[in-house]
């Protein structure tokens, strides 16, 4: 996964298996930073009353794919790693977006200092 910062906007591009564990169509997810109302690296929350549909999901393995919860629908892809990034939106399809990414706190600082 890669993550860029370009013309206000961040882009979160998917490899080829993360968009098939994902079972997402779109190589890359593009958020308008104004979008952004929120961004965190605590361990996010989870909800027994979420449904999955689509995505993957293996216990303590990864949690991928699109996910509906009384709050509205997100996008997760996480894996066995700590370094969650999450961010909370506005105006867009997703109301949050939750993965592990290789330093998670340096890209939540750059993400921070642009919204």
């Amino acid at each position: 996964m890669k993550l860029n910062l370009m013309n206000d906007t961040l882009q979160i591009e998917l490899d080829f298996w993360e968009q098939f564990l994902a079972f997402s169509f779109e190589k890359i997810l593009t958020i308008p930073l104004s979008h952004i109302i929120n961004v965190s690296t605590a361990e996010p929350k989870s909800n027994w009353a979420e449904i999955r549909a689509p995505g993957t999901f293996l216990p303590g393995v990864i949690k991928a794919g699109t996910y509906y919860n009384p709050e509205g629908k997100e996008f997760w892809y996480v894996t066995r790693e700590k370094d969650y990034l999450t961010l909370e939106l506005r105006d867009e399809p997703f109301k949050r977006i939750v993965l592990t990414i290789d330093n998670a706190l340096d890209w939540a600082n750059r993400i921070q200092g642009e919204i």
